[in-house]
C-alpha cells in the first residue's frame, strides 16, 4: 500500500505541459501546478492576445499573475526524487521522425494521440485530458493524429477553412466569405462534404454495376472463345474424314478448307481475347478507382476530401462499352455440311459448290458488339420515321398532323377534363387517362434514331412497351419498369425508369436525340444543337418491341421531327 501511495504522488506531482516531474513548482489562481519555466513559456506566447490561460482548464487571467514557488510542493519533489521512483516516458513514446509530436510537449515531445480540428493542434495522451473533461471542449472535434493540419488554415487570414466556395470550389475561411468571396455562392464545408459524400456512394455504385457488367462480358468471351475452338476443332475433324474419300482433287480442296478454318479461328479468338484483355485492364482501373473512392469516403478531414473529390470522380465518369449480347452461335457447322454436299454430288458439280464453302467460312464472326455512331452524320443513317398514334393520345393531346403534339388551352380543361372522366368511366381506352401522353405509331426492334424538338414548361421523350398501363399513377412515362424516359423542365434534365430518378447534366437545348439498338440493349439520349453531347446511356436487355412516346407539361408542344 505504501509503494501505491508513492505512485499517486509522483503522478500527481508531474507537470502537465512537460510531464516531467516539477522543477521549480509553482501554484496559479486556478489552482494547477506547472513548472515555473514551463508556465512561463506557455504563457509568453500568449502575450500578443494580452489574454492568459490555464493549459488544463483554460480558465483565464487578467493581468498576467504574478509566479512565487510553492516551497511545499518543491519539498514533496524532492522527498519524491529520493525514492528513486522517479521516471520518465519510454522511447517508445516519444515522438520520431515519421510520427506526430504533441504540440504542448516542451523539450522532447512526445507522439500525439488525437488532434482537435478546431484547435489545429495535436495532443499526446496527457494534454489531450482537458477535451476529455472540460465542458468547453464539447464541441471540438477530434481526430487521429494527423501532420496535415495546416492544410486547414487560411494562409491569408490564418483561420480554419470551415467554408466550402461552390463558386470557387475552395475551402475558404470566414474571413474570406466576407472578403473576396463575398458575392459568391459559399455553405458549410461539412454541409458540402455530406452532399458529395452522397455523390461519392452514387460514383461507387456506378463503379460497382460497370464491373459487373464488364465481368459479365468476360465470361461471355470467354464462353466464345470455348465455342469457337469446339466448333472449330469438329469441323477440322469432319472435314477431314469427308476429304479423304475425295482422292487427289478432294485431298487440294481438304487441305485448302483446313488452313481458312484455322486462320479463321486464330483471327476470331485473337480478337477475342484482345477484346478480353481489355476489359480485364479496365476491371482492374474500375477497382482501384473504388478503392480510392473508399479509402476518401472515411477521412474526417473535410479539405483533404474536397480537394481529392473532383480528380477521383472524374476518373469514375468513363465511357461505357457495350455490352455482349448471347445469340444462338453458329461458326463452321455449316461448311461441314457444304462439305458433305459436295461429296455426294463428286466431280460436276465440286467446283460449283467450293464458293459456298468458302462463303459460309467467311461469316464465322465473334459476337463482339457492334461500334455505335458518334457523329451525327452517323446516327442519321439509323434515323426512323415515326408518327404519332391518336387512339393513345389523351384528351386534353391536339395532335397537329401525325408528328407534332400540343395541350389544349388551360381555360378549356375544366369543361374537358369533365368528358374525359365520363369517357373512363363508360369505355374502355387504349389512351393515357391520367398523363398527358402518346405513344408512337411504329414499333421499334433494331437500330435507330429519331430527334424531338421542344418547346414551353416542359417535355419528356420516352421509350415504352406497349402493354404500359394506361390508366394509374404507374401510367406515367418512368413510373413503372416497361418504360425509359428523359424528363426535359425549364432545359434541365433528369432521367426516371422505374420511379427511380437520376439528375442529368448537359448542355442546354431544344432538341432532343434518342439513339436505340434494341439488340444490344442500348438506349442514348442527346443535346443536339451544333455538336452532340451525350446526356444520358442505358444499358439494359429489351424483352419486347419498343414504342417512341412524349409526356407534355401545360403550354407545352412537342415534335417528332422529320430527319433527311
Amino acid at each position: 500500500m505504501a509503494q501505491r501511495g508513492i505512485q499517486l504522488d509522483r503522478e500527481k506531482l508531474c507537470c502537465s505541459i512537460c510531464l516531467d516531474l516539477l522543477k521549480d513548482p509553482v501554484t496559479i489562481p486556478c489552482g494547477h501546478n506547472y513548472c515555473m519555466n514551463c508556465i512561463k513559456s506557455h504563457w509568453d506566447q500568449e502575450d500578443q492576445r494580452r489574454i492568459h490561460s490555464c493549459p488544463q482548464c483554460r480558465q483565464t487571467f487578467r493581468p498576467r499573475p504574478v509566479l512565487v514557488k510553492n516551497t511545499m510542493l518543491a519539498e514533496l519533489v524532492e522527498e519524491l526524487k529520493k525514492t528513486g521512483l522517479q521516471a520518465a516516458p519510454a522511447d517508445h513514446c516519444y515522438a520520431g521522425p515519421e510520427d506526430v509530436a504533441c504540440d504542448f510537449c516542451t523539450g522532447r515531445k512526445l507522439k500525439a494521440l488525437r488532434s482537435c480540428l478546431q484547435c489545429q493542434v495535436s495532443y499526446c495522451e496527457q494534454h489531450l485530458q482537458p477535451h476529455y473533461e472540460s465542458p468547453a471542449f464539447k464541441q471540438h472535434k477530434l481526430v487521429d493524429a494527423s501532420k496535415k493540419l495546416q492544410e486547414n488554415i487560411c494562409t491569408r487570414h490564418d483561420e480554419v477553412m470551415k467554408i466550402f466556395c461552390r463558386t470557387d470550389q475552395q475551402c475558404i475561411c470566414y474571413l474570406c466569405s466576407m472578403a473576396e468571396h463575398k458575392e459568391h455562392d459559399f455553405v458549410l464545408a461539412e454541409a458540402e462534404r455530406a452532399e458529395r459524400q452522397r455523390e461519392l456512394g452514387m460514383s461507387r455504385q456506378i463503379i460497382q454495376q460497370r464491373i459487373q457488367g464488364r465481368e459479365k462480358n468476360v465470361k461471355v468471351l470467354q464462353q466464345e472463345v470455348e465455342a469457337i475452338n469446339h466448333s472449330a476443332d469438329k469441323a477440322v475433324t469432319n472435314s477431314e474424314k469427308i476429304f479423304t474419300d475425295l482422292i487427289r482433287l478432294i485431298e487440294r480442296r481438304s487441305s485448302d478448307l483446313k488452313k481458312q478454318i484455322r486462320s479463321r479461328q486464330k483471327t476470331e479468338v485473337s480478337r477475342a481475347k484482345q477484346y478480353e484483355e481489355e476489359l480485364q485492364q479496365e476491371i482492374t482501373r474500375l477497382r482501384r478507382t473504388d478503392a480510392e473512392l473508399e479509402e476518401l469516403s472515411h477521412t474526417p478531414d473535410h479539405s483533404h476530401f474536397l480537394r481529392n473529390y473532383t480528380s477521383l470522380s472524374q476518373a469514375s465518369e468513363c465511357t461505357d462499352s457495350p455490352s455482349i449480347n448471347i445469340r444462338p452461335l453458329s461458326y463452321f457447322e455449316d461448311v461441314v455440311a457444304a462439305a458433305s454436299e459436295a461429296r455426294d454430288k463428286f466431280y460436276d458439280i465440286f467446283n460449283e459448290l467450293w464458293p459456298k464453302i468458302s462463303l459460309t467460312l467467311a461469316e464465322v464472326n465473334v459476337l463482339l458488339p457492334p461500334a455505335e455512331p458518334k457523329t451525327r452524320g452517323e446516327f442519321l443513317q439509323y434515323s426512323k420515321q415515326i408518327t404519332l398514334d391518336p387512339n393513345t393520345a389523351h384528351t386534353l393531346l391536339i395532335l397537329q398532323g401525325n408528328r407534332k403534339a400540343a395541350v389544349m388551352e388551360p381555360s378549356f380543361l375544366g369543361v374537358v377534363q369533365f368528358a374525359v372522366d365520363l369517357y373512363v368511366r363508360e369505355s374502355e381506352s387504349p389512351s393515357f387517362t391520367n398523363r398527358i401522353q402518346v405513344l408512337s405509331r411504329e414499333s421499334l426492334t433494331r437500330r435507330c434514331y429519331w430527334e424531338v424538338e421542344w418547346s414551353g414548361g416542359g417535355v419528356s421523350v420516352a421509350v415504352t412497351y406497349k402493354d404500359i398501363n394506361r390508366t394509374g399513377d404507374e401510367s406515367g412515362f418512368g413510373h413503372n419498369d416497361k418504360s425509359w424516359v428523359l424528363e426535359c423542365v425549364n432545359k434541365s434534365y433528369e432521367f426516371r425508369h422505374n420511379k427511380r430518378k437520376t439528375p442529368v447534366s448537359g448542355p442546354q437545348s431544344s432538341r432532343v436525340g434518342v439513339y436505340l439498338d434494341h439488340r444490344a440493349g442500348v438506349l442514348s439520349f442527346y443535346s443536339v444543337s451544333q455538336t452532340m453531347t451525350l446526356l444520358h446511356r442505358v444499358q439494359t436487355t429489351f424483352t419486347q418491341p419498343l414504342y417512341a412516346g412524349l409526356r407534355l407539361d401545360f403550354v407545352s408542344t412537342a415534335e417528332l421531327c422529320e430527319l433527311k
